[in-house]
């Protein structure tokens, strides 16, 4: 079997970094989890949270799948594995932050727009996911134009698809809540993968911002 070097990695593994830190995971092990936030992420191979902000085992509540897309609060559908960890993470683990982070050249946001592959019979569950996107396409489209440039037009989607998955987000009653009373922050990134910096969604002022600009507390 062809393992990709994974069995090499998880011995490089065991003898570097969880020896390094093996007093954290065995606490992690006994006391169980207490993550800092939830972050809803894309499936991509090139986008890997705990890289881009160097985070450690117990710090986020990942979810990742196709697009960083957030279904819309609907109980009786069939979206319920990102839903079900939304309400996992928010009313079990307490969450303080949720994030919702898109990135550049995501191959969902293209296939949104070029749906060469709608009617592929392989795909029917991706076609069904993809709809949580359209929103962001017809926003960039109004916006931009059909005849704008197709990268300006991806880019601007992305981010454009974020501020709806934030949008879908406050429909969760527990998630809602939560943010009416302060106790939990929902905050929208953009990752870029081409020069691994990432911009924050600021509502305010209806805009991103590099994340660098935001006052750090001591």
């Amino acid at each position: 079997m062809n393992n990709f070097g994974l069995i090499q990695g998880n011995e490089l593994f065991q003898k570097s970094y969880f020896k390094a830190h093996e007093k954290e995971f065995l606490s992690l092990a006994k006391k169980g989890q207490h993550p800092k936030a939830l972050y809803i992420g894309c499936s991509d191979s090139r986008v890997v949270p705990d890289l881009m902000i160097s985070s450690t085992p117990g710090d986020l509540f990942v979810v990742r799948n196709v697009g960083n897309f957030v279904a819309p609060y609907q109980p009786d559908e069939d979206f319920h594995s990102t839903a079900s960890a939304i309400e996992y993470a928010v009313s079990i683990l307490k969450v303080k932050n949720i994030i919702v982070c898109g990135h550049t050249h995501c191959g969902a946001i293209a296939a949104i727009h070029n749906k060469s592959s709608s009617n592929d019979p392989e795909l029917v569950h991706t076609h069904t996911w993809l709809t949580l996107g359209e929103s962001a396409k017809e926003q960039a489209l109004l916006a931009l134009g059909s005849k704008a440039d197709k990268e300006v037009l991806y880019r601007l989607t992305e981010k454009l698809s974020v501020i709806s998955q934030l949008e879908n987000l406050l429909t969760y009653p527990s998630v809602s809540k939560r943010v009416d009373s302060g106790e939990i922050a929902i905050h929208g990134w953009v990752y870029d993968i081409e020069s691994g910096e990432i911009e924050y969604y600021d509502p305010e002022n209806s805009q991103f911002f590099p994340i660098s600009s935001l006052k750090v507390e001591e």
